[in-house]
């Protein structure tokens, strides 16, 4: 349609959220009873098809959805004709509202399918004018939230030939771009990960994703980054390693915004969850255990062993390891969350300790060696005897047998 090229109707999009919403309720009811909500849908769908015929008609890509409405029609037609307490009425009732609900699932894939289209449409040519970022916020949280619904063979089609992830890592890379745009490019490009790895982590492992949310340096960006390393694991670390953008990392353990620092953190957590051997000697040599030990000195740090949650190792092995795997802001439910929402970074080193311990980047000599140094590192560091020695048990009550 003339529209479809710049800005859709708000008509049609208007005609064909209804009659996705109808056909969504139809496909599990699709009966004709009088005292079923259903009956309501099929006639809502029906009205819509007479309304809907000259803005549909003028659009190639709805002539399938005008082609499913009037086999709907009839369908209806054939259904209401069949009532009656006959074998043939009874077998003709079956075969029809079973056809219906697959007209219906028809009708709404053809509808979703236009939206995407659309959106997508809106989308690129947005990111590519950059004119109003509002606009451009917008269309990037549904673009976000469509793709955090599940994988979709269409969309996924729709998307590359668009090159979604080539416009959206360049916003990501333009420092004269807005930050709340770029920060939201970089949530689409995380929803993309989750929506389909086999395609898009290629994309993020050989572009320049990481280093323009690095560069970025916001709370947010950070976030994205801690989720890339989640999904992508390994591969990402040593991409990180290799760019020598650890240091970066580390060094916003000092920012003075804490989200930052909390975020930060949990990059590193990941890290040391996924690193090989060069990723975690990259940390150590930036002095990630000291600069974990500031932090635990902090007012938002503490010592876990004192709340008595290290009296039994059995007991203490799984809240420590609990609050361990998922890092700051995803620990388990219960005590040790809200006390951790108050202390992020409380035995922020013995849990740094146990993701090294129980992660998968690392062999098992490997893993002997570092938390030796992890150990020699504290003791070095305490300011007194009494301080090492309570780090050092909460390493060892933390660790794995």
């Amino acid at each position: 349609m003339g529209e479809t090229s710049g800005h859709p109707n708000p008509q049609v999009l208007t005609v064909l959220e209804a009659l996705k919403q109808a056909s969504h309720h139809l496909q599990t009811n699709p009966t004709l009873n009088s005292d079923n909500s259903n009956s309501s849908a099929i006639k809502a769908l029906l009205e819509l098809e007479t309304k809907s015929n000259s803005l549909l008609s003028s659009d190639p890509h709805l002539s399938a959805l005008s082609h499913h409405l009037s086999s709907l029609k009839n369908l209806v037609h054939t259904l209401q004709k069949s009532r009656g307490h006959s074998l043939t009425g009874f077998l003709t009732r079956r075969a029809s509202t079973h056809s219906i609900s697959r007209v219906a699932e028809s009708i709404e894939s053809e509808i979703q399918a236009w939206i995407d289209r659309e959106r997508i449409e809106n989308l690129t040519r947005a990111l590519r004018e950059l004119a109003d970022d509002e606009g451009v916020v917008k269309l990037l949280t549904q673009f976000e939230n469509r793709v955090s619904q599940g994988f979709n063979h269409e969309l996924q089609d729709l998307v590359l030939k668009s090159k979604v992830f080539s416009l959206l890592e360049s916003v990501l890379c333009n420092p004269n771009c807005s930050k709340k745009i770029r920060e939201h490019s970089g949530f689409a490009v995380s929803a993309l990960i989750q929506f389909n790895k086999d395609v898009f982590v290629g994309q993020v492992l050989m572009g320049r994703t990481v280093q323009a949310l690095i560069a970025m340096g916001s709370c947010s960006s950070l976030t994205v980054l801690w989720s890339l390393i989640k999904s992508i694991k390994s591969p990402l670390v040593d991409e990180i390693e290799s760019n020598g953008e650890i240091p970066k990392i580390i060094n916003f353990f000092s920012s003075q915004d804490v989200d930052i620092r909390i975020a930060a953190v949990d990059c590193a957590l990941e890290i040391g969850y996924y690193g090989r051997k060069e990723a975690i000697e990259a940390m150590l040599k930036e002095g990630v255990i000291e600069k974990l030990l500031e932090l635990q000195r902090s007012e938002m740090g503490g010592l876990l062993i004192e709340m008595g949650w290290f009296k039994e190792e059995e007991e203490s092995k799984k809240s420590f390891e609990g609050v361990e795997i998922e890092g700051i802001r995803k620990s388990t439910d219960g005590r040790e969350k809200r006390f951790l929402e108050r202390h992020p970074f409380a035995s922020i080193v013995p849990r740094f300790a146990v993701q090294l311990e129980v992660g998968e980047g690392l062999r098992q000599r490997e893993k002997r060696a570092f938390k030796q140094e992890i150990l020699s590192r504290v003791r070095e560091a305490c300011s007194c005897d009494a301080e090492a020695a309570t780090i050092v048990a909460e390493v060892l009550w933390g660790s794995s047998p």
